[in-house]
């Protein structure tokens, strides 16, 4: 009987752990959202060349239209003060793109296309985020957003900075192409911050750097605008990145491999990394 027993025991266990492993586990996206809501912001970090993010986007947009909840939806890939507003729901791509002054080359229409027309089709507004290239010049030479971030978050700009263009950039261009990175983030904050609707969540699309906690976008808000932020990340751990810096995070398979570093020394002439 004791040794009938213990198989018995062991599956009781065993189904036991089981359902607290089930309880335990995420919602599947986009589902998900529902545990950061209420949220006046949820950003969402992507890795542009990775396809599955841009169709997580899409679901985002889909789910929160379905519910009443999506304020707008702001995007770095087009210039602060391009909007969609004024468009009609049933508005044409061409009239879409004309709109944002969409910039083909740097973000393919293909990927992004789907999310963005999600969100006009369902009659929400488009806004653009990303500083304005006329205003780049001038945030490159404005010192005064080197006392934005903390020292150590300042310091982990630079290295993402060094290492996202694989040391080629020389030292003196450090700062000034930080400095354009945080007015972006700035640019995309109060973007968002003009689109908050009571009862509502504005989505906010960006590169995974831009979104974090301690370093991005959410360093330029006051304290009572409740943000969320989810990081879409591909093939990668986690641990590269302080916990504290998302809410969620939402893994995809890993894209092909290739060598940016190559390409970049190519495009820019160098076959060593610069000083």
């Amino acid at each position: 009987m004791r040794r009938a027993l213990v198989p018995l025991a062991l599956a009781v266990i065993a189904a036991g752990c089981a359902s607290v492993l089930e309880a335990s586990a995420p919602p599947p996206w986009p589902e998900r959202l529902q545990t950061l809501l209420p949220a006046d912001v949820v950003l969402f970090g992507e890795q542009h060349d990775a396809p599955d993010h841009q169709r997580l986007q899409r679901d985002a947009v889909e789910w929160l239209v379905a519910r009443g909840q999506l304020a707008a939806l702001v995007i770095e890939m087009a210039e602060r003060g391009q909007s969609t507003a004024g468009l009609p729901a049933d508005a044409t791509e061409n009239q879409v793109r004309a709109a944002l002054l969409w910039q083909d080359a740097a973000w393919p229409w293909p990927a992004y296309g789907p999310v963005v027309m999600a969100a006009v089709g369902a009659g929400v507004p488009v806004l653009g985020g990303n500083l304005p290239r006329s205003q780049m010049r001038a945030a490159m030479a404005d010192a005064a957003w080197d006392a934005h971030l903390p020292a150590a978050a300042l310091a982990r700009q630079y290295d993402a900075l060094r290492e996202g263009h694989c040391g080629l950039l020389p030292e003196t261009q450090i700062a000034p192409m930080v400095r354009i990175q945080i007015a972006r983030d700035s640019a995309m904050a109060v973007t968002a911050r003009e689109a908050l609707r009571a009862g509502q969540t504005v989505l906010l699309v960006a590169g995974g750097g831009h979104v974090l906690r301690s370093q991005g976008v959410p360093t330029h808000w006051p304290e009572n605008i409740q943000s969320k932020v989810v990081l879409a990340q591909s093939g990668k751990a986690r641990d590269a990145i302080k916990t504290e810096d998302a809410d969620a995070w939402v893994s995809t398979p890993a894209t092909p491999a290739q060598d940016h570093c190559a390409e970049l020394r190519r495009r820019w002439g160098t076959g060593t990394s610069g000083g």
